[in-house]
């Protein structure tokens, strides 16, 4: 197989949910698979998705990305939000059920490798990158390459503290980022600002029992007041975090992605003046800011590209 064919798959598994990718050597996406998944026979599930992807020989490698602590240099899952499904040992398990080079990764990562070599971080050298989604992750690029700590756990933004009176988070510690600005942090917040004050009962989030955290970006976008202020608010918070990173990091861009980046100006230009604000100008005017190119696709294409990487 000629350099210019090689291929690789990318898988990204999320909650109950897996987005795959067969990615050739330039970062483009070939095929596509999504399946839900369940916890139990996971690595099955997984290793059939990957066998319709790269049926024919196709694919040189896999990439497996998910949310949690993992230290690449060892290959093992330290914590994971798949805690039933998810061994320390998967990888073993992934490599032999799939017969080809297995790479796995924590998706924050993944998805920050495919925005920098393909998406809003491409041209760059050094980069932050920052998910705010079901959670709050974070990965650092230095000088091209991906830096991930002495254990492989750098970039856990989503808990830095932002309120020391706040709410307890997943981590043990109060306070943290993701209390505040992750997507199911949004909807408590909404809901309870809709509970006490009349006045936003006029909101159209008001009117639907179940409504998520795409829906309050939605009617941002629609012009309700009410989610627009949810959503400022929560850019303010993300900002906050924002400037703390480029104080400590003097980075050259900041890209931000996830679900929760949906809401497009309306959560990027609070974010902006937030972290304006709050960091050192000569610091903040070093540092683009800018939103995600990728979308979903981003742990997928990173995935694959960190295992084409790898070998």
């Amino acid at each position: 197989m000629s350099e210019q064919r090689k291929n690789y798959v990318g898988i990204a598994l999320s909650g109950t949910h897996m987005r795959a990718a067969l990615v050739d050597n330039s970062g483009e996406i070939i095929d596509r698979r999504e399946a839900e998944v369940s916890q139990e026979n996971l690595v099955e599930q997984v290793a059939q998705v990957s066998r319709e992807l790269s049926s024919g020989g196709q694919a040189e490698a896999i990439g497996i990305a998910l949310p949690g602590l993992i230290n690449r240099q060892t290959d093992r899952v330290i914590t994971s939000r798949f805690s039933s499904a998810v061994s320390e040992n998967i990888h073993r398990e992934f490599t032999r059920a799939m017969g080809l080079r297995v790479e796995i990764e924590n998706d924050a990562n993944a998805a920050a490798y495919g925005e920098f070599k393909v998406g809003a971080g491409a041209g760059c050298k050094d980069m932050f990158y920052m998910m705010i989604g079901e959670g709050i992750g974070g990965a650092i690029i230095l000088d091209g390459k991906l830096w991930t700590g002495s254990s492989g756990f750098a970039g856990e933004v989503g808990h830095i503290t932002i309120d020391t009176e706040g709410l307890e988070c997943v981590c043990g510690n109060t306070g943290c980022l993701e209390t505040v600005a992750s997507a199911p942090s949004i909807v408590r917040r909404a809901r309870e600002r809709l509970n006490r004050d009349s006045t936003s009962s006029l909101s159209r989030l008001g009117l639907k029992r179940n409504f998520t955290a795409d829906d309050v970006a939605h009617q941002a976008n629609e012009g309700d007041d009410f989610a627009m202020m949810m959503i400022e608010r929560t850019g303010k918070y993300i900002g906050t975090g924002v400037a703390s990173v480029i104080n400590l990091l003097n980075i050259e861009r900041i890209v931000l992605g996830g679900g929760v980046m949906d809401a497009g100006q309306l959560i990027l230009n609070p974010i902006i003046q937030e972290a304006k604000r709050r960091a050192f100008l000569s610091c903040f005017e070093a540092t683009e800011i800018v939103a995600a190119k990728l979308g979903p696709d981003a742990v997928p294409i990173g995935a694959a590209l960190l295992a084409r990487d790898a070998a």
